[in-house]
């Protein structure tokens, strides 16, 4: 967090000083986008959250260095088995304070790993993120956001999946039947816990459906400012996770876990206001689009390529990249176009705004909203303009587009290679994800799948 001001004590610790609770929950985001927290007791979290430049507790450095199975990379130097993995700050935000209603009400606080100095450690996903928040700020824009997921449950536990070594879960509901009222009347509590629950815990809710697919559902998060929506949206996925384990029903948040069915999105929305309106939208443009509204989009369609492995983090994410499916795969833009990357939705002055439909539901929020953010502000900086008409039905006019890369590899290529990408997020951050990235891909060179057993088991 910030230093407060010397002597004063944030309102939300005070509110803990004073609350006569035991025990603080904490968590930070490693690089996938996973949250790895602890409890803290009362006196450990108070001497952390004092108000001076040293405040901050100790953390293991090691959830930067890990993947998600807690496989330590063998290819990073800016944390690895040579540095011992030494604790790093983790310092915490007071403003992501909020209370935990299926944990008891416990307080709950979000943080991020600062460099002993206090400065914003280069590889920390939230840091990341500020950075080019910050950068944006500079350039006179308060950026605005909104997520939504896609993701399918199942009726397993940790042991039971387990137990069927990662075959066969058996879906929430049977069948494909989007919007359905049936299906929500049937799991109604779990729904009610949803909505209620998150709601309670900061996280409002705009709406939340059944989505085409046996036991899959969507939420929009309402719209707020990015940081904040990345917040809300990291604790929306694990907290989803905590609150179906109390109905026996485990969410999942993979891109594509079925190759017959349509994948889980994660799509952005974004506008760039000036703190009292919404720059985006002009009135007297026949598509209600301002010339920053073009070339933000115009930045996106031109260099999203150079951001790919943080909006298709995973082997999963590109399995999804299928025509036919739903999600986009050219770096295509249209207007209130569901076939197209960046869907331009272009309406009242509030309304306005860009959907970007191009990453999956497996992001780390706080890298996705950087990467599209960077992305598009960067065609600001530079002027950009849409050099190509809208596509419009599926996809129509995008022929001499090129595709989306179809594997982690070839993106994390471009990722590494981009001095877009290193002028955005720097040069430290792009080599230490790079080298994420490449281990997660020697991990699927390595594995042997039940794809290969059962094509050639019997028959080579």
């Amino acid at each position: 967090m910030t230093p407060a001001a010397a002597g004063k004590t944030h309102p939300a610790i005070e509110a803990v000083r004073t609350s006569g609770a035991g025990k603080v929950k904490v968590a930070i985001s490693d690089i996938d986008g996973v949250l790895r927290g602890k409890y803290l007791h009362r006196d450990k979290f108070l001497g952390a959250a004092e108000p001076h430049p040293e405040g901050g507790f100790g953390f293991c450095d090691v959830v930067l260095g890990w993947d998600m199975l807690d496989a330590c990379y063998d290819n990073s130097s800016v944390t690895g088995w040579q540095h011992g993995f030494p604790d790093a700050l983790a310092r915490l935000d007071p403003a992501t304070f909020r209370h935990v209603p299926w944990d008891e009400g416990i307080a709950f606080f979000l943080g991020e790993l600062v460099n002993p100095d206090g400065s914003a450690h280069a590889v920390c996903p939230r840091q990341t993120l500020k950075r080019v928040l910050r950068r944006a700020e500079k350039m006179g824009f308060t950026v605005m956001t909104g997520m939504e997921f896609e993701w399918f449950n199942f009726l397993e536990t940790p042991q039971s999946w387990a137990a069927k070594k990662g075959v066969g879960p058996e879906p929430l509901t049977p069948g494909m039947f989007g919007y359905s009222l049936l299906r929500m009347n049937r799991n109604r509590e779990f729904f009610k816990a949803i909505m209620d629950e998150m709601l309670a815990f900061g996280i409002p809710i705009e709406s939340l459906h059944t989505e085409t697919g046996p036991g899959v559902l969507e939420v929009a998060i309402a719209f707020s400012e990015a940081l904040e929506q990345a917040d809300r949206s990291i604790l929306f996925k694990t907290g989803v996770k905590e609150i179906g384990a109390r109905f026996g029903i485990m969410p999942s948040f993979m891109a594509k876990p079925n190759q017959l069915l349509p994948g889980c999105s994660g799509h952005i929305h974004q506008s760039l206001s000036d703190g009292s309106k919404n720059l985006f939208h002009d009135a007297g443009n026949r598509q209600k689009m301002s010339p920053l509204f073009e070339s933000y989009v115009a930045g996106q369609v031109a260099c999203m390529m150079d951001f790919g492995p943080l909006i298709w983090p995973t082997i999963n994410s590109y399995k999804r990249l299928v025509d036919g499916f739903w999600a986009p795969v050219k770096p295509t833009w249209g207007m209130d176009n569901r076939t197209a990357s960046f869907r331009v939705i272009a309406g009242s002055p509030k309304a306005t705004r860009l959907e970007t439909r191009c990453p999956g539901a497996d992001v780390n929020p706080y890298l996705a909203m950087a990467a599209v953010i960077a992305a598009g502000l960067d065609g600001v900086e530079k002027g950009l303009k849409l050099t190509t008409p809208p596509v419009t039905g599926t996809n129509s006019g995008a022929d001499n587009i090129a595709r989306a890369p179809r594997t982690l590899i070839e993106t994390t290529r471009l990722f590494r290679q981009s001095d877009i990408a290193r002028d955005w997020l720097g040069d430290t951050f792009v080599d230490h994800f790079a080298a994420t990235r490449e281990w997660e891909w020697r991990q699927w060179l390595d594995a042997v799948t039940d794809w290969e057993l059962k094509r050639y088991f019997e028959i080579i």
